[in-house]
């Protein structure tokens, strides 16, 4: 978002224009003097208050500048035009060439059209006069981002002179495409495309006679890229050497790691290699280092389950654990409470394999089952360091669950993370475990069972309607009496430029919290099914997976199909 000073006069002219009114303008006044050290504009937080849109300001700005406004989605962009400046250039200045006008002068859709440095230096790199039009800041980052995804051709650097041998360095710096070997800038190419797009996971595929590249994307495998198959040997090789493996060990899987910078982005990259039919397969994990711990706000946890779920997290004492599925936010959920607690008044210390996230004012420790590290046998020496708040990376077996569960039993606060479909499906899988009932139900005091939804694209969503006897079919839709017609949003058909034309931008949690009570302890003891436990549970109030879900249709952040995907 642009950078604009406390006394510019964009302020006075959206109220000028009857976009905001005083009222909001102080406010977001006052919330950019308390947050003056995050480097906000007045633009972003008018539009993070929800006072105005990204439009109204690039219209704004393109009134006061005196040029032309113009959104991306509609505009056909000509290749010729985009290809006068690199990408590394368009993504520094923010501005990239769009188009050619009748008198030869080249379209630029620039951030900051009167930025008379900017528009000297283009003219200089282009040989052209220059042309700016203003569009919408998510527009042109999104265009920029596939710009640069684009820009490099990956046919052009996949010759045959290419050689697997290259020297270990303990971080690899993605700062160019300028190296010297073709398995070098792949390699480098493939991790900078996935920073830029966001990417949770990239997995090397190889088959008889082709190599594929897909990038996991809120939670979706994309096909992005097919390399020649003579690069898979070369390309596994870099890799390894990148993660500090065996280069010479194809028979055995390996894992190893490493850090990247992308643009002045640090980024921390699990690498793990499978033996396969064809030859190995390379999957890697990308953990962006972030300078502030994300809020339990921020995951998407509706209020009414939250309100329960601190009063939870500021217990003196008891067992959590937050399950689902793999890659469902488990992780990210436990980091968020912690950071909820009081770090300073408090000794937190964590055990885990790996450390995902680096946070202030705890203790993490990485497993090291090699060096007889486990997670059990470090769960019993953090209990010598006097902890107050204790969380394990994940529950595995039966030693880990038993002291963690005697940890929470002996005045602890244990976070945790399990795998199970539910809520109610944790206590079934502790006593399946190995843990007796009457030990569960003294330390278990409550259950948070999660998944990740996509969020529906702001830019390009659809609004439609539906009736209550259509939305009646849809089994715990929530309706108010009364309401007879229901506005939901869908993803649109061909998504836009800034979703990558897939129609969904980001990804929201879907949540349950389990409360248990004097009922729940009941069955638990008695050791029923964890269907009866869940029906007593939503008897008490618990909202389920699928209802939260289906609230965050109804307030338009995702759509039907997605929640149907994601819960069942």
């Amino acid at each position: 978002m642009r950078q604009y000073g406390l006394n510019d006069s964009l302020g006075r002219q959206l109220v000028q224009d009857v976009i905001v009114t005083e009222e909001q303008l102080a406010e977001a006044m006052h919330y950019l003097k308390e947050h003056e050290d995050d480097r906000l504009s007045l633009g972003s937080v008018l539009v993070r208050l929800g006072f105005c849109t990204e439009e109204d300001i690039a219209r704004t700005v393109a009134r006061r500048a005196g040029v032309p406004f113009i959104s991306l989605k509609k505009y056909p962009l000509k290749e010729a035009a985009m290809a006068t400046i690199p990408a590394e250039i368009a993504r520094r200045y923010k501005a990239l060439p769009i188009d050619f006008t009748e008198d030869g002068r080249l379209l630029v859709a620039m951030e900051q059209p009167l930025d008379i440095f900017v528009l000297d230096d283009l003219r200089v790199l282009t040989g052209h006069n220059i042309q700016a039009v203003v569009v919408t800041d998510s527009e042109l980052e999104a265009v920029i981002n596939n710009y640069s995804q684009a820009s490099v051709s990956v046919e052009g650097i996949t010759g045959d002179h290419f050689s697997p041998e290259e020297e270990p360095a303990e971080e690899a710096l993605i700062a160019s495409f300028d190296a010297e070997k073709p398995a070098v800038q792949l390699a480098n190419i493939i991790l900078a495309q996935a920073v830029n797009a966001k990417a949770s996971d990239v997995h090397l595929e190889v088959d008889e006679k082709s190599l594929r590249v897909r990038f996991r994307i809120d939670g979706v495998l994309h096909d992005v890229m097919h390399p020649p198959r003579r690069m898979h040997g070369p390309l596994v090789t870099r890799f390894k050497i990148m993660a500090n493996m065996d280069i010479a060990e194809r028979r055995v899987p390996q894992d190893g790691r490493m850090s990247i910078k992308v643009e002045g982005r640090k980024v921390d990259v699990r690498v793990a290699t499978l033996p396969a039919s064809y030859g190995e397969r390379v999957t890697l994990r990308l953990l962006e280092r972030s300078d502030r711990a994300i809020t339990l706000e921020e995951l998407g946890v509706a209020p009414q389950i939250l309100e329960k779920y601190k009063k939870l997290i500021n217990l003196p004492y008891g067992f959590i654990p937050v399950t689902g599925p793999t890659g469902s936010g488990k992780s990210t959920t436990l980091y968020a409470s912690l950071a909820a607690v009081d770090r300073v008044a408090k000794n937190v210390v964590t055990i885990e394999d790996p450390v995902e996230y680096r946070m202030e004012g705890i203790s993490q420790i990485q497993i090291n089952p090699k060096a007889g590290l486990t997670f059990a046998s470090g769960l019993r020496s953090i209990l010598r360091s006097d902890p107050d708040i204790i969380m394990v990376g994940e529950i595995r077996d039966r030693e880990t669950a038993q002291i963690a569960i005697e940890s929470a039993l002996t005045g602890h606060l244990v976070f945790a993370t399990l795998h199970t479909n539910d809520a109610a499906g944790a206590i079934s899988r502790l006593t399946e475990m190995g843990v007796e009932p009457y030990l569960t139900v003294s330390s278990v005091v409550g259950i948070l069972a999660q998944r990740l939804a996509r969020k529906l694209c702001p830019q390009c969503k659809e609004e439609y309607f539906i009736t209550r006897k259509m939305a009646e079919i849809i089994a715990d839709f929530p309706l108010e009496p009364g309401e007879d017609k229901i506005r939901l949003f869908r993803p649109h058909k061909n998504g836009c430029l800034c979703c990558s034309n897939t129609g969904y931008a980001g990804r929201i949690g879907i949540f349950e919290l389990l409360l248990v009570t004097e009922g729940i302890q009941k069955l638990a003891l008695e050791q029923r099914s964890a269907a009866e436990i869940k029906n007593l549970a939503v008897k008490e109030g618990m909202i389920t997976l699928r209802q939260d879900g289906l609230y965050k249709v109804k307030q338009g952040i995702t759509s039907i199909e997605e929640i149907l995907r994601v819960v069942m």
